[in-house]
């Protein structure tokens, strides 16, 4: 029998030594994820010296050996915090990252203010679904819909919508350059997260570039390709009047606002994240 709390500090050690820098939390985590028990939970019971039998220590060392190999945390767990949901992930679809729950929250309030029983939105390139299902859960007389062009990103989407259980969510896996034409000047919000990474920037961070998708990450030459290609979708997709919200990369805004403009788009705003780096533009169709 091992102590609760010796088991964490003995996780984070390592962890630290290989320079992952939430050792600590991480081995909270997953020393949780095999109990069965919360981040706070693991804390209290560290505090109260608690002991864990030498099944589950030796489980918890199996997936510390994977985190210490660089593997991704969500991808041990399987799931991903995003907002109040927990979604499933793994291979195949980009683990969604904290800032871009901004840029949910700002599609949100631009839903909420739709002057209808049953606003409309889109949400390009879903992935796991995180955005869509944002959306759907916070806007309760929502009707979202979700395009997603992998086949594999979009089997991870299918699974949160149905642990959801959420009937409003739309998913069609297909090119968001042409997908849903008949929805054309009928949408009130469209939301995205396309890849923004320029080619030549590869990340040096081997829990990006070995396990998320690069066709999620990459948008070409400058990074722009495809998010010229999610905001004229936009622009054919939403009403007169309607809003949209796509995250972009740092240094990208004045670009961004450029291709917003030629596209027709009005009201046009560069929002910073909690960083104060560029994050995500807003405008009005």
């Amino acid at each position: 029998m091992t102590s609760v709390g010796e088991i964490v500090s003995a996780l984070a050690e390592r962890f630290d030594r290989v320079g992952i820098e939430s050792a600590l939390a991480d081995a909270e985590l997953i020393v949780g994820h095999v109990a069965g028990w919360t981040r706070g939970e693991v804390a209290t019971k560290s505090f109260m010296g608690v002991e864990l039998g030498e099944t589950l220590a030796a489980e918890i060392n199996v997936l510390a050996g994977r985190r210490e190999s660089r593997e991704p945390l969500q991808h041990i767990t399987g799931e991903s915090p995003f907002r109040h949901l927990v979604l499933a992930v793994g291979p195949g679809v980009l683990v969604p990252r904290p800032e871009t729950e901004l840029i949910a929250e700002w599609a949100i309030d631009a839903l909420r203010q739709i002057p209808s029983p049953r606003p409309r939105a889109v949400d390009l390139g879903t992935g796991t679904g995180a955005l869509a299902l944002a959306l759907a859960t916070e806007v309760p007389n929502a009707e979202v819909f979700a395009i997603e062009l992998s086949a594999v990103a979009a089997e991870w989407a299918q699974r949160n919508i149905a642990r959801y259980g959420d009937e409003r969510v739309t998913l069609v896996i297909g090119d968001v350059s042409s997908a849903l034409p008949e929805l054309n000047g009928t949408i009130d919000v469209v939301v995205a997260n396309p890849p923004y990474i320029p080619d030549s920037e590869k990340p040096l961070d081997i829990e990006v570039l070995g396990y998320d998708p690069e066709v999620a990450l990459f948008g070409g030459e400058d990074g722009l390709r495809d998010i010229r290609v999610f905001i004229a979708r936009a622009a054919l997709l939403l009403r007169p009047g309607g809003t949209l919200v796509v995250e972009h990369g740092d240094g990208q805004g004045e670009a961004v606002r450029a291709i917003a403009t030629e596209a027709g788009f009005t009201m046009i705003t560069t929002h910073n994240d909690l960083l104060q780096r560029e994050r995500a533009l807003t405008a009005v169709r």
